[in-house]
């Protein structure tokens, strides 16, 4: 990805609170503006999604709803056509159709980064059974 040098004023204040939370993250304050300007044109361009942060990092999800990556994964397994799917999914997360439109597009919009979480979840998932599976082994 090309890089752009870009100058930009900030208010003092201002200036200090984005450098005290780059430093509480151990990050640049030049990788936290572009991570607060990605997030802040996603949620202009898809009003509805927030993002929250957790320990596999930051991720899409509904305003007091699910990850997006969950409702895409759970698309994955639905069956019927597109108004059936979407009404079924609608149910199983307890969303109205409009915000599991909007979960969908922002998933449409960027694919790359909900197949990798729906990926890194599989793993994750796979792991659990494995250990599992062996746990019982040891256990028997």
């Amino acid at each position: 990805m090309a890089r752009t040098t870009m100058s930009l004023r900030l208010d003092d204040r201002l200036r200090a609170r984005l450098t005290a939370a780059a430093d509480g993250e151990g990050r640049s304050v030049t990788a936290l503006m572009e991570q607060f300007v990605r997030e802040g044109l996603a949620v202009a361009e898809h009003p509805g999604v927030v993002f929250k942060p957790g320990p596999s990092g930051r991720r899409a999800a509904l305003a007091g709803g699910p990850d997006v990556w969950e409702i895409a994964s759970a698309l994955r397994h639905t069956s019927g056509s597109e108004s059936e799917r979407v009404a079924a999914l609608a149910a199983e997360f307890g969303l109205s159709e409009r915000q599991l439109a909007i979960a969908l597009d922002y998933a449409a919009a960027h694919r790359d980064e909900v197949d990798a979480r729906i990926q890194a979840n599989d793993r994750a998932l796979a792991e659990a059974e494995r250990i599992a599976t062996e746990r019982a082994r040891l256990l028997a």
